[in-house]
This record gives structure tokens, sequence and C-alpha cells, in this order.
């Protein structure tokens, strides 16, 4: 059985890369001769790679490999967090097995049983709207509720709100980073990453734990959100979105895509009409995301009438339609924004007095001013 040590120089050879590596591993599990170390990996690795890892075998303190081998292990055994997952490790998500580039080496750091869980990747823009900030954070609650883990890449915007929703349900949030675990990046985001450490979450990484964020990191970094997920919920994302990103991944990863609909007037959520058109699942509730996931068994396991009886009822998430306005004012908005001249003409307010009462229903949270208007927040 290969360890941490074996891996490590795997994931640090030059000029292999990390699809080629799967390859070479599959192709050796085909023949049974993964755990044949080091004589079939030899015999399957290229020239140029095979001579790197030959000189670290026969005198491992001249080869390069060795600095960041020691350097690694050194960092997995400071802390009891601190943890070095590859193929064949107890913890290591057979989901990655799945897909075509599958890191060599994935640094972790927290509480491995947040992989115990079934993931739901949530993805989305860093600058949301009011309604996809509420929408990220309530289905996050409620996939939690049925058993999920939710992972993102704690990125400002829906990442961050997703993965703090879950936290505040109870649940656990995997955080896939682009930059190394010890590395809190974004720097505003320094709150949520100690909650996650303290609240049973978990960091990954496939690079080393000082690595500083990168812009090139960040989209290698998507294929193992989606990787570790049994589908993406893209809760609001732009024509341009780098979610679209992620949500092409799934698609190619086989994974389930969901998306939630916006309005034709919000810019911000064009890319999950896109999806839709092209084939995503719509969402509009939790059960929309359970029924595509037939193949969890535990999520169809029938309860039984005990449970029912004693289970409360679901909500299904509000719409600004659901919400019985309190004011006047309130009962003009709905979910497509409207302009505040047409605001004052149909209230018989004046400009003064219709910007007042729009600011005080915005401060109770319960209107937002967005590109063309105003709309109606819905309650969560």
């Amino acid at each position: 059985m290969m360890t941490a040590r074996e891996w490590c120089a795997l994931a640090h050879l030059p000029k292999l890369g990390a699809r080629r590596l799967a390859v070479i591993r599959r192709e050796l599990v085909a023949q049974g001769l993964a755990d044949d170390w080091p004589e079939a990996w030899l015999a399957a690795i290229p020239a140029g790679p095979r001579d790197t890892l030959r000189h670290w075998l026969d005198h491992p303190a001249k080869s390069p490999l060795e600095a960041p081998v020691a350097a690694a292990l050194a960092w997995e055994a400071s802390q009891p967090a601190h943890h070095l997952l590859y193929p064949g490790h107890p913890a290591w998500p057979a989901l990655l097995d799945e897909i075509v580039d599958p890191p060599a080496l994935l640094w972790a750091k927290g509480d491995l049983a947040a992989l115990d869980l079934p993931g739901l990747a949530m993805v989305g823009t860093r600058r949301p709207t009011r309604e996809g900030s509420d929408n990220a954070a309530f289905f996050s609650r409620e996939l939690v509720e049925a058993g999920f883990g939710i992972v993102s890449g704690m990125a400002l915007g829906v990442d961050g709100v997703a993965q703090r929703a879950a936290l505040d349900a109870g649940g656990r949030s995997v955080a896939v980073l682009g930059c190394g675990v010890d590395v809190i990046y974004p720097p505003r985001h320094a709150g949520l990453y100690r909650r996650l450490l303290d609240e049973g979450g978990l960091l990954l990484s496939e690079h080393p734990a000082e690595t500083r964020a990168h812009a090139r990191y960040f989209p290698r970094r998507n294929r193992i959100i989606t990787g570790l997920s049994l589908g993406v919920l893209v809760v609001e994302a732009a024509e341009k979105s780098g979610s679209l990103v992620s949500a092409r991944l799934a698609m190619e990863q086989n994974r389930e895509v969901f998306a939630i609909p916006g309005s034709l007037h919000n810019v911000q959520a064009r890319g999950n009409l896109g999806l839709i058109r092209d084939g995503a699942c719509l969402v509009l509730g939790r059960d929309d995301i359970l029924e595509q996931l037939g193949h969890w068994q535990a999520l169809n396991a029938a309860p039984s009438e005990a449970d029912t009886a004693a289970a409360p009822a679901r909500a299904e998430p509000p719409t600004p339609s659901d919400v019985p306005p309190q004011d006047p004012l309130l009962a003009l908005l709905d979910t497509a924004p409207t302009p505040l001249d047409v605001l004052v003409e149909r209230s018989e307010l004046d400009v003064g007095g219709c910007q007042m009462r729009l600011l005080e229903l915005e401060l109770a949270g319960q209107a937002a001013q967005v590109s063309g208007g105003w709309v109606r927040r819905a309650t969560r």
C-alpha cells in the first residue's frame, strides 16, 4: 500500500501533471499493479519524470523532490487537524476518482468527517443581489436539513453566504481553496475560515499549505469543487460568470447541474437562465434537487409513519407574492424591478415621501434597490 510519502513524490514530479498521473494509475489498477511500488510505477511513468523519481528513490537526500516531500510530511505531523489525502487514504473522496484529472494529493485542514456527507456544490456570483443572497442562504439550510454537506470555494458572494448558512444550520461545509489551506483568502473571510475549522468544516487544496492565492489556481480548483459533489447548484450567475465554468465542469464530470431561475431584468441571473435553456434542472425548491439525485439511496429512504408524524412540515422557498404586504407601497413591488417614477405615480406619494418609505422598507429587509428600480425581498 502506497503512503503519503510516495504520493507526495508523485505529485511533485515535473512534466507529468494530474491528468497523465491519473491515466497511469487507472492503467495500473486495471492490471492489478497499482500497489506494486515502485517497480510498476517506474515502468509506467514517462522517461523524464521516471528518471527524477528513480533518483529520489536511490538518493533521496540528493533529490530536489525530497524538500517538498519532507515539508509536506512535517506539516501533516505538526497538528492533529492537518491531513494529507491521496488515493488509497481512508478519507480519500471516491467521487474524485471519477474525474479525468483528480489531484494526486490534497492538503486538508479541519475535520475529515465533513467528507462523509454527500456533497452538493453551491456556486454563484461574487456580487449577488439581495434575492441571490437570500436564495443561497435558504437553499443551503434546506440542503443541510436533507443531510447534505455544502461544498464551495469560500469566495466572496454566494460561496460565503452558502457556507455561513450551512454552519448556522448546524451542518458541515467543505471549502476548496485556490491557495494553501493555511492562507486566509479572501482576507475578509477570516471569520468564516475560523468558523469552518471550529464547527466541523474542512479546508482542502491541492497546493502546499503556505501557497499564496493566484488567479491561475482558481479555475483548476473548480474541478475539485464539482468533483467532490453529487451535483452543483448555480444560485445566481451572470452570462460570463466563472460559475458557468463550474457548471460546464460538472456536466463534463457527469454531475447534475441545477439552476435557480431569476428575473429577466436581473443581469446577475442571466447565466442561470442560459443554463436552464441548455438543459440544467430548474430549481424552485429542495425537492427539485432531491428528485434528480435518486441514486443517493439515503435521500430516497421512505420515512416511517412515526417519523413522518413527528417531522415538522418543510417550508417551501417563499416568493415575494407569499409575503403579506404590510404597506401599500410594498404591495406595488414584485420580483421584476419597478422604477421609482412608476412607484410615485401608483402610490400617489410625492417623490420625497416615496423615497423615504422605500428606504425604510430596505432597512427592514423587505425591499431592495436593483438595476432598473425596486423589488420586494423574499423573507426567509
